[in-house]
């Protein structure tokens, strides 16, 4: 090595590159940092207390419900339990691409290496 320079010689053998393997991590890193996105965001809209207060005013309780107080109860409880299975079916959606990004990457590249040989 002169001048930080490396020079090769015809009988040496070239420094495999690994690009394979940082493109395979760059995609779990992207996996992973849109899985905690998704975990760590608050569903837009109206809140939980004011999709409540509107249901359950003027009567709205009657139906369902044996009292005002029992709606606001039991009613803000199912928006919550639906807002956690709507996180949950989006991490799984995730989870689920994640797997079949991951085997086509597997595929191209024993393909890859086949072909190589």
């Amino acid at each position: 090595m002169r001048y930080g320079v490396r020079v090769v010689t015809p009988g040496e053998p070239r420094k495999k590159r690994r690009v394979f393997l940082w493109i395979f991590l760059v995609v779990q890193v992207l996996f992973i940092a849109w899985i905690i996105a998704g975990l760590a965001s608050s569903p837009g809209g109206p809140s939980v207390a004011s999709q409540t207060a509107h249901v359950c005013a003027h009567h709205g309780w009657w139906p369902l419900f044996k009292s005002h107080a029992d709606c606001m109860k039991h009613y803000a409880v199912a928006l919550n339990d639906a807002t956690n299975t709507g996180t949950g079916l989006a991490v799984a959606f995730i989870v689920v691409l994640w797997v079949v990004v991951d085997f086509l990457l597997a595929t191209g590249y024993g393909v890859y290496r086949l072909a190589r040989r």
